[in-house]
C-alpha cells in the first residue's frame, strides 16, 4: 500500500498543477468581424461587417481548448444597401433559410485554429492563424480566415462554374478578419 501511495502522490500533484479550463462568453458588442470579397479581375474588393450572435471559448491561459462561435448572417452589412441585400439573398448566403453560420474548434496548436465551419447547412474543415491575448477579465482573439465560398454551395458568378463572366466574375475566396473579445 505504501508503494502505491509513493507513486500516486506525484501523479496527483501533476493533476493539481493543471488548472481547469476557464469558459469565456463572447462579447458581441466589443467584437468586430469584417468581410472582404474580391473581383476575379481588377482590384475591386468590397468590404463590410457582420456581427457575432453568441459563442463560448474554453481556454487554459492562452491555449484554447474548445470554441463554438455563432455568426448572425442576417447582419451582413455594406455601405451599398443593394449589395448587402444581394449577399443576404439566395444567390449568396440565403439568410432567411440559413440565419447563422457556426465555427467549432477541433484543435488549437502553435497559433493555428483548426475546426469546422457550417455555412448554408454545409460543414467544411477550415484552419487559420489566431493571435490570442490575455486581457483583464478575458481573452482577445484576432486574425483572418480565408474561406472558399464554393465549398459551401455559393457559386454565384464563380468562374469555376460559369464561363465568359468577364468583369462580373467574383473570386471564390473571401476573408473574414476578426477581433473577438471574450469575457
Amino acid at each position: 500500500m505504501n508503494n502505491l501511495l509513493i507513486f500516486l502522490f506525484p501523479f496527483l500533484g501533476l493533476l493539481a498543477a493543471h488548472p481547469a479550463p476557464t469558459t469565456y462568453r463572447l462579447d458581441s458588442t466589443a467584437s468586430t468581424l469584417t468581410w472582404t470579397g474580391h473581383a476575379e479581375a481588377g482590384s475591386w474588393a468590397p468590404q463590410g461587417t457582420i456581427r457575432l450572435r453568441e459563442g463560448s471559448i474554453s481556454a487554459e491561459g492562452q491555449t484554447v481548448r474548445a470554441a463554438r462561435i455563432v455568426v448572425d448572417m442576417a447582419s451582413i452589412a455594406h455601405s451599398q444597401t443593394q449589395l448587402a441585400e444581394h449577399l443576404r439573398g439566395t444567390d449568396f448566403f440565403d439568410t432567411v433559410k440559413y440565419p447563422t453560420a457556426v465555427f467549432e474548434l477541433t484543435e488549437f496548436k502553435a497559433g493555428q485554429a483548426r475546426g469546422v465551419f457550417t455555412i448554408k447547412g454545409q460543414t467544411k474543415p477550415v484552419d487559420f492563424p489566431v493571435n490570442i491575448e490575455l486581457t483583464p477579465g478575458g481573452l482577445r482573439l484576432r486574425g483572418t480566415a480565408t474561406l472558399d465560398r464554393t465549398q459551401f454551395g455559393i457559386n454565384y458568378n464563380s468562374s469555376s462554374f460559369f464561363q465568359n463572366l468577364g468583369s462580373y466574375a467574383i473570386r471564390n475566396d473571401f476573408q473574414v478578419t476578426f477581433d473577438i473579445m471574450a469575457r
